[in-house]
């Protein structure tokens, strides 16, 4: 298969940056679409294509009932996802640095380059990498803990087909560019999207083990869940689910943030403040009710408090609720991290009203979500307990 690019979207996003208004962020936009992406887009092109030439054995490799975890930005997807991936020779997952490189040969190359680096210069390279990453995102692993050999979000390895959510921290032009709403793209669009992912993950799986089973997390996934078990035949969901009213202003809050530092206007900012907290809206309700819909769906809906007070029962209840057996040494794993987890008692809260929106508007919208995770008990529990008291 080729690689794929959304012409429609780049397309797009040339005349959005074409007629930005702020001469910081335009400058940026256009040095990226004009620069950057034509010469990476254009490399991984040529690798991606070479991959079928040289590898015609990957034509076997099959994507077998992945699992795939969505729920809304700091519900709790990045701690399952990682804690699952150390289950070692059952899951085949995307590290980081694999995201940048999504052409089977790019891998490949890299990871000879790495063995070289071991065994000849002694990890120079290595260390030249671990600069890199400090540099890079050691400023904020406060909010998401990152790394080159970290287990990451499936999104990143779409960036330079224009086709990751990524791109709305870079361009947060929300209502003009949609990568969310994927249920409701041309269905030759959606088509062609997930026939290139399923490769990027063939790709992943031959290189981990054909056997395995792919294990995929991305919060923006949550608007697509319908599509993934369409196209995705045997498909398992896992949904995190967190109190909104934490969740929804924490990512507010964090947007706004990258807005302001690239000199967008105070309006602006509010009109994709209430795009993005609509979308969140719907973040919290589609993928459950998919599962709703869906009862033949392998599911599994995983609380954020008891993700964080009991990660082993939280884990080992995903298993069953999938269809997976637990083996002895992970079961010891995950009784490890309950101890690391369980000083993790404090709470942040957050008004809406700081965003120019209606201070109620979660508890009315989610009201059934509220009843069914007892989320307004929590509240209760907090008020009772002094440990959990504000960070």
């Amino acid at each position: 298969m080729l690689f794929y690019f959304d012409f429609d979207n780049y397309v797009r996003m040339l005349r959005l940056a074409w007629n930005e208004s702020a001469p910081k962020a335009r400058l940026y936009y256009l040095g990226v679409l004009l620069v950057a992406v034509p010469i990476v887009s254009g490399f991984h092109a040529i690798c991606f294509f070479l991959d079928g030439l040289l590898f015609p054995e990957l034509r076997r490799v099959e994507v077998k009932q992945p699992i795939f975890m969505v729920g809304h930005a700091r519900s709790g997807t990045t701690l399952t996802h990682r804690l699952m991936s150390r289950d070692e020779g059952r899951f085949s997952y995307f590290l980081l640095w694999e995201c940048y490189f999504p052409s089977l040969l790019q891998k490949k190359l890299i990871r000879l380059g790495i063995r070289f680096d071991e065994r000849v210069l002694g990890g120079l390279l290595a260390r030249q990498a671990k600069r890199f990453e400090e540099k890079r995102y050691g400023g904020s692993r406060h909010i998401h803990a990152m790394g080159l050999t970290i287990p990451e979000e499936d999104d990143i390895v779409l960036y330079y087909s224009m086709a990751s959510g990524f791109w709305i921290t870079k361009m947060p032009y929300m209502g003009d560019l949609d990568f969310y709403h994927m249920n409701d793209w041309p269905e030759k669009k959606r088509r062609g999207y997930n026939r290139f992912y399923r490769e990027c993950v063939r790709r992943q799986l031959y290189l981990n083990g054909p056997e395995k089973t792919h294990l995929a997390k991305n919060p923006l996934w949550s608007g697509r869940v319908e599509s993934l078990i369409e196209f995705f035949p045997g498909a398992r969901i896992v949904v995190n689910v967190r109190d909104p009213r934490e969740t929804i202003p924490s990512l507010l809050k964090l947007m706004r943030a990258g807005w302001k530092s690239m000199g967008w206007e105070e309006a602006r900012q509010q009109r994709c403040l209430n795009v993005l907290a609509n979308q969140s809206l719907h973040t919290y309700r589609h993928p459950l009710e998919t599962l709703d819909a869906n009862p033949a769906t392998p599911g599994a809906v995983v609380d954020y408090q008891e993700l964080i007070s009991d990660p082993a029962a939280a884990i080992e209840q995903v298993y069953k609720d999938l269809g997976l057996s637990m083996g002895d040494e992970f079961r010891r794993q995950l009784a490890g991290e309950a101890r690391c987890q369980r000083g993790h008692k404090t709470r942040h809260s957050y008004s809406l009203e700081e965003f120019g929106l209606e201070g109620d508007a979660i508890r009315e919208e989610l009201g059934d979500l509220f009843e069914r995770f007892q989320w307004d008990a929590e509240d209760a529990d907090a008020a009772s307990d002094p440990e959990q008291g504000e960070a």
